[in-house]
Parts: structure tokens; sequence; C-alpha cells
């Protein structure tokens, strides 16, 4: 089942980085969830498995950024640095 998400819900995709989900794919029970997402920095459009995915913070709902998205943000930056 392919699912358009409207409006598009910002998340963290891990290795790629921030971006927008809009839409998801459910293969069914036997398959994680796929998250059809625009990424901000690169403007790429990635398919990316749902243990790959993370809420981005939001502090009116008291969610901080977790420890992987910190992980994947600092691998990001290096490897743009070298």
């Amino acid at each position: 089942m392919f699912t358009q998400l409207n409006p598009p819900i910002p998340l963290h995709v891990l290795g790629k980085g921030d971006g927008y989900a809009l839409a998801v794919i459910d293969y069914g029970q036997e398959h994680n969830l796929i998250w059809v997402t625009a990424i901000d920095d690169t403007g790429e459009i990635w398919c990316a498995p749902n243990p790959d995915i993370r809420m981005q913070g939001n502090w009116s709902m008291g969610r901080g950024k977790g420890l992987a998205v910190a992980a994947s943000k600092e691998a990001l930056r290096q490897q743009v640095s070298t």
C-alpha cells in the first residue's frame, strides 16, 4: 500500500540527513515500512526502511534529538569536511 502524507512529516534518515517524508510504502507484515523522504540538504529522494528513520526533535512536544540522530549528523559533518 502506498500512502501519500499530507502534510509531509519532518524526519531524519540515518546516514542521509534531515528531510520530509512524502509517503509511506507498506509491503505487509513481513517487511519494514518504507519512508519516501526528500532530503533537505541534497534534494535527493530516498526510500528508507523503518529502522533508518527517526523523528526530528520537537521542543513543543518535549521530544529532543536522539543519540542515533546526533551520531548520524556528526558522521555527515565529517564526510563533508574531508
